[in-house]
């Protein structure tokens, strides 16, 4: 990052993470400008929406810095690329990652072509991942972020070499403690703001109220596994796997334990019967019916531009999840597979698998079924 000096246009969301990336960079020597991208414009006026407070604190971020700053809007591309998707996966009954699309369709780029068309040499953001050119393959390849507790090569799986040649990580390499320490050390006003934790055009909006917003509610049965009807849902479209919470059951008494758990023990989402629009639902974190020791995964993007070998690796069905030992099997029909060593806990169809070797993220697809 230091050896050669470039124009670099860096993605300023408002937090600590790209403020103090853009401040690394500046003080390495490179040209800085900052890019504030709005993605989302329904419901701007709403309590829930802070993209008006994020560009203030950009902004006043990059006053301070000494950079120049230019808010540019995404939405469109954004509602085109991203949002649809999402809307499309939902009404399919399964659960997606948006964010995992947001960075491989418009931070990556939309973003990326607007900085190009600046005469920007390079991208950086945030984000708590590493990119690293091997010397005797000469291919980029996407390292985790030093930080354990915030590695977000998760979310980055999707990068093409193009994409990652174009990238830099400033604070991968560095703990979210000593990111904090750096912008209060040089006075951000943004030093203390709270990470984001909702989706970005979601943001902390109760879910369920936003969704009915672009998907028809089909009330249906909520079953157990022995075909009794325990509840009612307000429509598949709002349920993942594994979900316990907002299920609106107690437990069942029953003379004997309930399979995988006690009588009155919790109850999670196990199934979806998407064509009798039946929830399924099971007692216990550890029944069975929420275990896979395999998993169908297709839509497969691999950070070198063509699969790793059939072997042994490590994978993630969801993040913040270690990474799990497993087997990739040979291509063999139309779904790429996982096996695991240990049995997964509610493998979610419309969420991310994604491979890793070692700390070297090398992609992954979307899930297509669990298998048990």
């Amino acid at each position: 990052m230091n050896a050669i000096k470039h124009r670099i246009v860096v993605g300023l969301s408002g937090g600590v993470d790209s403020a103090v990336s853009a401040w690394l960079l500046k003080r390495a020597g490179h040209e800085v400008l900052g890019i504030f991208m709005k993605n989302w414009e329904d419901d701007d006026a709403e309590e829930y929406c802070s993209s008006r407070q994020d560009f203030l604190d950009a902004a006043a971020v990059a006053d301070v810095i000494g950079i120049e700053i230019e808010h540019v809007n995404f939405a469109a591309e954004y509602k085109d690329r991203v949002f649809a998707e999402f809307l499309r996966e939902y009404q399919a009954g399964r659960t997606p990652n948006p964010d995992v699309l947001c960075n491989a369709e418009i931070k990556f780029k939309a973003f990326l072509d607007h900085a190009l068309r600046l005469g920007a040499e390079k991208i950086a953001t945030g984000h708590y991942a590493r990119v690293q050119c091997n010397p005797q393959s000469g291919l980029h390849e996407l390292r985790k972020g030093l930080d354990p507790a915030k590695d977000q090569s998760y979310f980055l799986h999707r990068l093409t070499q193009a994409q990652l040649a174009r990238t830099l990580f400033p604070v991968g390499e560095l703990r979210k403690t000593e990111v904090r320490r750096i912008a209060l050390e040089i006075g951000l006003p943004n030093a203390r703001k709270k990470d984001s934790t909702g989706i970005c055009f979601i943001g902390e909006r109760p879910f369920r109220e936003f969704l009915g917003r672009y998907l028809q509610t089909r009330p249906g049965p909520i079953k157990d596994e022995r075909g009794r009807t325990i509840g009612q849902h307000m429509g598949l479209s709002f349920y993942t796997l594994g979900q316990r919470q907002g299920l609106g059951i107690g437990g069942i008494k029953e003379p004997r334990a309930a399979k995988g758990g006690g009588a009155h023990a919790p109850w999670f989402v196990a199934r979806k019967d998407m064509a009798a629009n039946t929830l399924i639902a099971v007692q216990g974190h550890g029944h069975p019916w929420l275990l896979s020791g395999a998993l169908a995964f297709d839509a497969a993007a691999w950070v070198a531009g063509h699969p790793p070998a059939p072997g042994r690796y490590g994978a993630k069905t969801r993040y913040r999840q270690a990474d799990a030992p497993c087997t990739l099997e040979p291509a063999n029909g139309p779904h790429d597979r996982l096996t695991f060593d240990a049995p997964q806990w509610a493998v979610t169809p419309g969420q991310s698998a994604v491979l890793y070797d070692g700390d070297t993220c090398l992609g992954g697809g979307v899930i297509a079924a669990a298998e048990p």
